[in-house]
């Protein structure tokens, strides 16, 4: 512990200290650098097998939720160790590495124009969902899953040999919020009718209106507006229950992806989500509450009280393999290994079983005619 020279002690010195003793990955054995290993959920030397068992989630205290109005007071860039951000010339991604780790090649696109980039900060994350699968597992998640698609060439299966996995942690915001939306709308009644020959169904409207609350819980936005945003969600969902405090030991050895959709932006499209969301929950509430069978023109408008956020990390393993010429990638959920991507399609497995379908199409309508 340190004095200015006021005699007072210097915290920015003392966290500084402290920072250090709890990131030093140095192994005390060999001294080569040691990584967190998803399979032991420790810390791992790959050198001399050295290991450092880290807190299980479950003695871990819970993620804080963050006031969203106090946003700008609470934000923090102290990550727990001295960070740099790495820019990819080719895809735009920016990921977040040790400072003095490096990064020849993106983990999203492959390429390797990559290069630090000037002045960049970001906020500290709140939580993490550590990494549970490991490397070589998530290789073989990969085999099986290509092996499922029926539309894909054998060729093209025999060939894939996916690139060294990578293992980034993605930036997401999750909201809390207590809504309270004042609604009006339609419930409708059916009935039904003898027309002639025919019975048809006529519904009997009336106007209601009415207060519908509703807490949404953990509502996630994903932190970056990246074209392989939606190779991801293929890989969702995440477990939160897993989700502990940051910790710095947890990133050792991955990458972190820079988030590139900042809090308001992301409360913004969380806002937009939500009231879809409501709209379909109020439909289901006046049907309940009205004992109707239809509700239509529903208009409401929504406060929001109580809005709270998370900055957090979850897993992926990020690869690719090239078949005739074309980069396809994919990806694997780092929690649950869910596989996500897109895999080479044979034109002519497509159009032989469309065929076949019109065959059987037609075959069950012949036989319904002849005995119907």
């Amino acid at each position: 512990m340190t004095e200015n020279q006021t005699g007072s002690i210097d915290v920015t010195q003392l966290k500084q200290e402290q920072t250090e003793a709890v990131t030093n990955k140095k192994c005390p054995s060999c001294g080569a650098t040691i990584e967190y290993d998803p399979a032991t959920r420790g810390m791992l030397c790959s050198y001399c097998g050295y290991r450092k068992e880290l807190p299980s989630p479950e003695n871990d205290a819970g993620v804080s939720e963050i006031d969203f109005d106090q946003a700008e007071s609470t934000q923090s860039f102290n990550w727990g160790a001295e960070k740099k951000v790495v820019i990819c010339h080719n895809c735009g991604g920016e990921e977040i590495y040790d400072a003095l780790e490096t990064a020849a090649v993106c983990s999203f696109c492959g390429s390797t124009q990559v290069m630090p980039a000037a002045g960049a900060q970001s906020i500290a994350p709140g939580g993490v969902c550590p990494f549970i699968v490991p490397v070589d597992h998530a290789g073989g998640l990969f085999t099986k899953w290509l092996k499922c698609r029926i539309f894909t060439p054998t060729e093209a299966k025999r060939q894939a040999r996916p690139n060294a996995f990578r293992g980034v942690y993605l930036p997401y915001w999750t909201f809390d919020t207590m809504t309270t939306s004042t609604f009006s709308g339609r419930a409708g009644n059916d009935r039904m009718v003898k027309r002639g020959d025919h019975t048809v169904t006529e519904t009997d409207w009336r106007n209601v209106s009415g207060v519908y609350q509703e807490f949404i819980n953990d509502y996630t936005v994903v932190g970056t507006n990246k074209e392989g945003n939606a190779l991801v969600r293929r890989a969702e969902p995440f477990d939160f229950s897993q989700l502990v405090p940051y910790r710095p030991e947890l990133l050792a050895g991955f990458g972190a992806e820079r988030y590139s959709i900042g809090l308001k932006d992301a409360w913004a499209q969380a806002q937009e989500a939500i009231r879809s969301i409501l709209r379909g929950n109020i439909a289901k509430y006046i049907r309940r509450v009205w004992h109707a069978d239809r509700a239509e023109g529903i208009r409401f408008s929504t406060q929001y009280d109580k809005v709270t956020y998370k900055y957090i990390l979850l897993p992926v393993w990020l690869s690719s393999f090239t078949y005739k010429g074309k980069l396809f990638q994919f990806v694997v959920n780092g929690q649950t290994g869910k596989v996500g991507g897109k895999a080479p399609i044979s034109a002519l497995r497509v159009i032989i079983a469309i065929i076949v379908a019109l065959i059987v199409i037609g075959v069950l309508g012949y036989f319904t005619g002849m005995f119907g």
